[in-house]
């Protein structure tokens, strides 16, 4: 309490990271500052980015978007093939302004820096972001910010395979060890774009790229189609339902056998063109 008290007074932030370094023999391990600084912001009844306290920066953003970071100026489409990173301190981003259609959300790095590096968004309109695999909290504020301000849809583009639509779950609906931060960081309104099951014999994926699910797969996959917001959508039960029942996944770079720029000038175009989500 005190750590965070100094750093609420000095009005700076810090990692989770610094926080465990103040004192690694009473922490002993960084799960151990992760739980304590959860605690207080449960028994404050606040949200750990209100505590100064962030991760440290992992997300990137690429695109149609400009806003205002700490006074400075920032424009996505100038950033870069990379793009930017997301900053953990979602408060000191003002000003949003974007042209965009739509919010294209990428569960993995590879997919993203294609997007950047062949300028999709300057085609179609877009914002894309990507956490990397699985989302971390300012990725997670950051989307939920521009959706609720910019009031377009977010397309998701994740692996086929049931730890895809888990990690569109963490977006959607929170993870179980933040449940009391949900408010601030869900995003319950997005739209499966790719790569989804019933793509693999639509686009003719071969053989080859069809990897085999294993048990384990099978058994989150069928425990998948249990959960709430997977039953909340026929669409995506029917598509979980495809997945077990062929027990085959695929990554969204197995697009790449078809070519290395397919999934920007022929896949992508083909799904938004044709309103290919659910």
């Amino acid at each position: 309490m005190e750590l965070i008290s100094q750093v609420l007074a000095k009005g700076i932030h810090i990692t989770k990271r610094d926080m465990f370094y103040t004192d690694v023999k009473l922490f002993v391990d960084q799960n151990d500052s992760d739980g304590v600084l959860d605690d207080v912001a449960t028994m404050v009844g606040c949200t750990r980015s209100n505590l100064n306290v962030v991760a440290s920066d992992k997300g990137l953003v690429v695109g149609r978007i400009s806003f205002v970071e700490d006074g400075d100026p920032i424009d996505c489409t100038r950033m870069g093939v990379g793009g930017k990173a997301i900053p953990p301190y979602i408060d000191k981003i003002t000003d949003i302004t974007s042209d965009a259609d739509f919010v294209l959300l990428v569960e993995k790095e590879a997919a993203y820096m294609r997007m950047a590096e062949d300028r999709f968004y300057n085609k179609y309109p877009c914002i894309v972001i990507t956490a990397k695999g699985q989302p971390d909290v300012a990725t997670r504020m950051f989307l939920r910010r521009i959706k609720h301000e910019l009031k377009i849809p977010v397309l998701a583009l994740v692996d086929s395979d049931p730890y895809g639509l888990k990690i569109l779950s963490v977006y959607m609906t929170g993870s179980k060890n933040m449940s009391y931060d949900s408010a601030s960081l869900t995003t319950p309104d997005i739209k499966w774009l790719g790569l989804r099951p019933s793509d693999l014999d639509r686009y003719d994926l071969p053989e080859q790229c069809r990897l085999d699910m294993t048990e384990h797969d099978i058994k989150t996959g069928k425990e998948l189609l249990n959960e709430e917001f997977v039953q909340n959508n026929p669409a995506w039960m029917k598509e979980l339902q495809i997945m077990v029942k062929t027990k085959k996944k695929a990554e969204i770079q197995a697009l790449s056998s078809f070519g290395f720029q397919f999934i920007t000038e022929v896949y992508l175009p083909r799904k938004i063109r044709e309103g290919d989500w659910v």
